[in-house]
């Protein structure tokens, strides 16, 4: 059902609420607050230890809307945190949460609502057109760098992963312990929520970026950016140490490998802008740093490489990932092999034998010119194949895989 009015009904029918975290924002408080309750009087407001006059602006509203104060300072991912514990208490099973500087329009509410009602128990980002000329050039910057990294950990297109307009299914993400109690937590719980299967969605809405001498905003460029960095280093790990290994297993046992496999194909292989030479290449440079003696850096050896190469970061990095346990027996055994042919007083080992970190530390010489040797002949042998195999059978206007 859509809304064609104010005072959204909605809102006590579906148990939603209404969350303003705001820390020093009084010149626009108050003009939110109003417009929030022309769709629903379920609004928390969270003060996040205030020292100006948001205070004084809260208190024409205590019997309106419930407020949570915090002494001191803690945080928009605190905040955020004490919101959804607060909603969950008082018997919500959804939150918006909409920002107190006045950038999001509240008459976009009912936005949301809509696209909940299309996709129940989503998680729903409000979408900002980051292409409008009043975009500061670091927030367009910051927006794709996190898009980025988002789509690497969870596999999911988002176009905006930095809004903080968004409609939270907060019964389902009950449970999960946060890292983060910064800005960057509104990025963390974006990757647990995915981790924990629920549905991340979007819906566009509208932005208002004041002129420059107008903003307030308590993001630290230097600080803040060097939390998310860190936070984006930490999850991708978890990605490729721990999610997809358990999302691989959970496919194998529900018989979906091939599905897996054919929609990668089938997005990154087929359907992106590259040429075949260039996704050849992507996977043929993952495949090499695999294969390197660069142990703990494949991944990020791999991306740093496709971009300065323009090559395909998605395809790279997922092939720089083959060296998975079950074989890294066989790399280390294939690569003192190769080894042993070009370097002087090469010790010859078999596979049978245990080879010890301790025995890769005596004959360091051998098996890093042998794994070189190594990852420039799979690179090239499985580059070849692929182009071979996208010229050949995934023709132009015939972009399918078989079944």
């Amino acid at each position: 059902m859509k809304s064609t009015g104010k005072s959204d009904p909605r809102f006590e029918e579906w148990k939603c609420c209404v969350l303003i975290p705001t820390y020093n924002n009084d010149s626009t408080l108050e003009e939110v607050i109003r417009g929030v309750m022309q769709y629903t009087h379920n609004v928390i407001v969270m003060n996040d230890g205030c020292t100006d006059n948001t205070a004084s602006i809260l208190s024409k509203y205590k019997d309106e809307i419930h407020v949570h104060t915090f002494e001191q300072n803690q945080g928009k991912g605190a905040a955020l945190m004490k919101g959804f514990e607060l909603a969950l208490e008082q018997g919500y099973q959804y939150l918006i949460s909409i920002d107190s500087d006045g950038q999001h329009y509240p008459d976009d509410l009912p936005v949301f609502l809509d696209t909940l009602g299309e996709q129940p128990d989503s998680l729903i980002v409000g979408a900002r057109n980051m292409e409008q000329n009043s975009v500061p050039g670091g927030s367009s910057f910051g927006h794709k760098f996190s898009n980025f990294w988002y789509r690497l950990e969870t596999g999911i297109d988002l176009p905006d992963t930095q809004s903080g307009y968004r409609l939270y299914p907060i019964r389902l993400l009950k449970g999960i312990r946060f890292f983060t109690g910064k800005y960057e937590f509104e990025i963390e719980i974006l990757v647990r929520a995915a981790w924990r299967d629920v549905n991340v969605t979007y819906c566009p809405i509208k932005v208002y970026y004041p002129p420059q001498e107008e903003r307030v905003s308590h993001f630290r460029p230097y600080k803040d950016f060097a939390r998310i960095s860190v936070l984006n280093t930490f999850l991708v790990i978890i990605t490729f140490l721990y999610i997809k290994p358990r999302n691989l297993i959970r496919a194998l046992q529900k018989k979906k490998l091939r599905e897996h496999i054919k929609g990668f194909i089938e997005k990154y292989l087929l359907h992106e802008t590259e040429s075949n030479l260039a996704k050849s290449a992507s996977v043929g440079l993952g495949i090499f740093f695999a294969l390197s003696p660069f142990w703990g850096f494949h991944l990020w050896l791999a991306l740093l490489f496709a971009h300065i190469l323009k090559l395909n970061k998605i395809i790279a990095g997922v092939a720089s990932n083959v060296s998975i346990p079950p074989l890294i027996p066989f790399i280390i055994f294939a690569s003192y092999k190769l080894g042993s042919w070009v370097t002087p007083n090469a010790v010859e080992l078999e596979f049978n034998k245990n080879i010890t970190i301790e025995t890769i530390h005596q004959n360091l010489i051998q098996y890093v010119t042998g794994s070189f040797i190594l990852g420039i002949i799979m690179a090239f042998i499985i580059g070849t194949l692929t182009y071979i195999t996208l010229t050949v059978f995934y023709k132009k206007g015939n972009l399918s895989v078989p079944r």
